[in-house]
């Protein structure tokens, strides 16, 4: 942490430590009396402040971004792309961060301004994924994307035409565990209507979600036999995903003994 202080002016140091100093001698005085529970919830409100305050700021800065084009006019000639990092966790299933397949930390935003082509207001809720970018923009530009990228080109789908989109589901993959973040390794394939994830290593954990009935995924439904025709289906198209993405139970096994052998 001390090498990130280092990187202020001291001008960014000083403003930095008006507004933290302040909160770090509250929690100094309020922690003797504190129980566990108490502390708990101070520090979570505190993550929810910080967070929250550096959504707010990018925000602003989307803002100012916004502006400039308008007053140097370039508004009318220019794409503008806003998406991010996986969403985080603001207490959902008692977590924090992200990297799970959960959908808070699997949605991220996409928005696109392309004036002339994308309708102002319009919506979009295909199954596109962050792969996809790099076709698009070289769609966009007409240069031919190589043969050997895995995404697609959602210009299409931007322009208002969803007939010729036919992805029905996603992969998704998380290999870093044991590491800082504790996320224990899963992979898993995302329709409009399920959600099925295997978690694996030192596991083999098994979940479904109804993401029609169960929005929130709270009700983990592989178990049920009413929903065992779905499991086998899912089965079969995850099975494909790692074919077609290259991924697979012994590529697996090969990182997990990399990652032993460090």
């Amino acid at each position: 942490m001390q090498n990130k202080y280092n990187r202020f002016t001291e001008e960014q140091l000083a403003a930095w430590n008006a507004v933290y100093d302040p909160i770090i001698e509250d929690f100094k005085q309020r922690y003797p009396t504190m129980t566990e529970k108490e502390q708990m919830s101070w520090k979570y409100q505190r993550y929810m402040q910080d967070y929250l305050g550096s959504i707010a700021a990018v925000d602003d800065g989307v803002g100012v971004l916004l502006d400039y084009l308008d007053e140097a006019g370039l508004s009318e000639n220019t794409i503008v792309v806003y998406t991010s990092d996986q969403g985080f966790y603001l207490g959902e299933h008692g977590w924090f961060d992200k990297r799970f397949i959960y959908d808070e930390s699997f949605k991220t935003p996409l928005l696109v301004k392309w004036p002339g082509t994308v309708k102002a207001g319009s919506k979009n809720d295909q199954m596109v994924q962050n792969m996809d970018f790099a076709q698009t923009f070289l769609d966009i530009a007409g240069i031919e994307a190589p043969s050997d990228m895995q995404g697609e080109s959602i210009v299409p789908l931007l322009k208002g035409d969803i007939k010729g989109w036919d992805r029905d589901a996603v992969y998704y993959h998380y290999y870093e565990y044991p590491a800082v973040h504790m996320v224990k390794r899963h992979y898993g394939i995302v329709t409009r209507e399920y959600k099925l994830a295997h978690f694996y290593y030192d596991v083999d954990e098994w979940e479904l979600y109804d993401r029609k009935n169960d929005p929130m995924e709270m009700q983990n439904e592989y178990n049920n036999p009413e929903y065992a025709n779905v499991v086998a289906e899912l089965k079969q198209k995850l099975d494909d995903l790692r074919v077609k993405y290259g991924d697979s139970a012994e590529l697996d096994q090969k990182y997990i003994d990399l990652y032993n052998k460090k």
